[in-house]
């Protein structure tokens, strides 16, 4: 009973939000932008995206035909990535805009496959909706934010883990790298996309360096807010990391 009025709260919460954000009178694109990327670029992208997406969803449907409580809770932390990607702060330099990703917590508590479906899902329901990012450019987002973002989080978590690190230090690494792998990942597919016949380089850094007054301390957050997440359900429901894989049952 106490779990299912936590439940219902968070979902409160979650539509409340929502609706707020669909309501307000100033959407501003997030992620890359509609029209940013020529359509070679685009299509490539979405080229190299789709063989990810298509890999996560039969993991999802083969999970879920074995365990029924796992849809719900892919729906679950869909939401939370939903949430947590559309707090944008614009960056008109860079033709895009600076937000947390919340692929750190995604990847660490689903695995990178199931991860990168989320985002996919995040990220259509962002452009068709709220104007954030692009159809268009749908594809590199994808790469960017659920790719590059739920494995650099996943590895990173993974990794601190093996060598003994605690659970909250692992964690906020992995939120951390995660988000700032999102953002060199969109600087390269901005640089690669926008420079014509200038080096490659230069640009790429010049874009980086755009991104770094808003991510830098946006990273550092977004690692505290997993660490957290990671930390609360570690007290609250441990049963629900060994069942997710991120604990050993001796570890509990």
């Amino acid at each position: 009973m106490k779990m299912k009025k936590i439940k219902n709260r968070i979902q409160s919460f979650f539509f409340v939000l929502s609706a707020f954000l669909l309501l307000s009178d100033h959407a501003y694109s997030m992620h890359i932008s509609e029209g940013i990327l020529p359509f070679g670029w685009s299509a490539l992208w979405f080229a190299i995206a789709a063989p990810f997406v298509a890999l996560g969803l039969y993991r999802l449907k083969k999970q879920s035909a074995m365990d029924l409580s796992y849809k719900p809770l892919v729906g679950l932390m869909a939401a939370v990535v939903f949430i947590i990607s559309c707090m944008p702060i614009p960056v008109p330099t860079a033709g895009t805009c600076s937000h947390p990703c919340g692929t750190g917590i995604s990847g660490i508590l689903l695995g990178p496959v199931i991860s990168i479906v989320i985002s996919a899902a995040a990220l259509l329901i962002q452009a068709l909706f709220l104007a954030h990012g692009g159809l268009s450019t749908w594809g590199a987002d994808i790469i960017s934010m659920g790719v590059m973002g739920s494995l650099i989080g996943y590895l990173t978590f993974r990794g601190l883990r093996a060598i003994k690190a605690n659970l909250w230090l692992a964690a906020f690494m992995a939120g951390i790298f995660a988000d700032w792998a999102t953002y060199i990942t969109t600087s390269m597919e901005l640089a690669l996309g926008i420079k014509g016949d200038s080096p490659f380089f230069p640009l790429f850094w010049k874009i980086v360096a755009a991104f770094i007054p808003t991510q830098l301390p946006l990273g550092i957050l977004e690692g505290a807010m997993t660490a957290g997440m990671i930390i609360l359900l570690n007290k609250k429901r441990p049963d629900l990391l060994v069942k997710m894989h991120v604990l050993r049952p001796g570890e509990i």
